[in-house]
């Protein structure tokens, strides 16, 4: 098996394959820690992602994942309680869906106005010690890592008995899709001067406003700039985000600004996770995940799991007696 995409699709993907007793080769063209998967403040939170049903199913799997790998302080994946504001009338979020535990938050939670909330407890993956653990868990799994821009399926891997495609952005021009595009994220990183709780403000009068503190650190954002290829860090983004930040929780105020960062999210209208025809060949794809990538990456890999299974019939050694790693 080739999975070609080194982010935390691409190495969830590989890990699933290898853990069925398939042989796995990664090639990606860039390391891990230079991905978008990288810049992620990496809250589990379906966001930016279609089709909402497909994303629940994919995201409700992973979370199962994610709260079992918590018990693991080397992969650096926490639980914890936060909250979600509303300004407008109550709601939910749709996410919400994928969420077995949740409550109303009180009106003494509420912050900065708003008119109600969400409260409940969802995985936080720490991604600066999340990427390498599981590429450890791809080393230790037997995982060839290979470093090579992979720019056509044409001729690639003839040896190859199944290609995965997940590589993001990149997944574009392999696959020929145009419905493939960047949504810009700018993300600032701040020490941290106490905060435990994760706040989500999607509705802030003054543009989209998250706190997630990881930590030593606190990641805020964000921003959602659609057909946006700059990955450089804009300084007026940055102010914006502070004075966001800042005016919602006080605590930040002088709080020493660490740095800023920008991904750009791989959004498609919806999520591919098929077998597909490219190049003559048949291949597995797994990407347009837009903002939700690290939330749907389990359940993603184990549905393209399934489909190489279908495609691929068992492993050379056949199927181990328990196919599908769980925590």
């Amino acid at each position: 098996m080739t999975v070609i995409g080194g982010g935390v699709i691409g190495l969830t993907c590989a890990l699933q394959l290898a853990r069925s007793g398939y042989a796995v080769t990664v090639v990606a063209a860039e390391a891990s820690e230079d991905t978008c998967s990288a810049v992620s403040a990496a809250l589990w939170l379906p966001f930016e992602a279609a089709p909402k049903a497909a994303v629940i199913g994919w995201s409700r799997e992973s979370f199962g994942y994610f709260a079992a790998l918590s018990l693991d302080s080397d992969s650096g994946v926490t639980m914890n309680e936060g909250i979600a504001l509303y300004r407008s009338e109550p709601h939910q979020d749709w996410w919400t869906a994928a969420l077995e535990d949740s409550r109303d938050a009180r009106p003494d939670e509420l912050l900065g106005g708003a008119a109600a909330g969400t409260v409940c407890t969802m995985p936080f993956v720490k991604m600066p010690l999340y990427l390498p653990w599981l590429q450890e868990q791809c080393r230790a799994a037997g995982i060839r890592f290979v470093r090579e821009r992979v720019q056509t399926l044409h001729g690639f891997a003839p040896d190859s008995d199944c290609i995965v495609v997940a590589a993001g952005l990149g997944s574009a021009e392999l696959m020929a899709d145009e419905e493939m595009t960047p949504i810009r994220g700018q993300v600032v990183r701040l020490s941290n001067p106490g905060l435990t709780d994760w706040i989500l403000d999607d509705e802030n009068p003054h543009g989209m406003l998250y706190i997630f503190p990881r930590g030593e650190d606190v990641i805020c954002g964000g921003t959602t700039e659609s057909g946006s290829w700059n990955t450089e860090e804009d300084p007026a983004t940055t102010e914006a985000i502070l004075r966001r930040a800042r005016a919602l929780v006080p605590a930040l105020e002088d709080a020493e600004v660490l740095n800023a960062k920008v991904g750009l999210r791989p959004f498609r209208s919806a999520t591919r996770v098929e077998t597909a025809q490219q190049a003559g060949r048949t291949v597995v794809t797994c990407y347009g995940h837009g903002g939700a990538g690290v939330t749907m990456s389990w359940g993603c890999a184990d549905e393209v799991v399934r489909l190489v299974r279908a495609e691929a019939g068992p492993p050379a050694g056949g199927y181990p007696a328990k196919p599908i790693y769980t925590p």
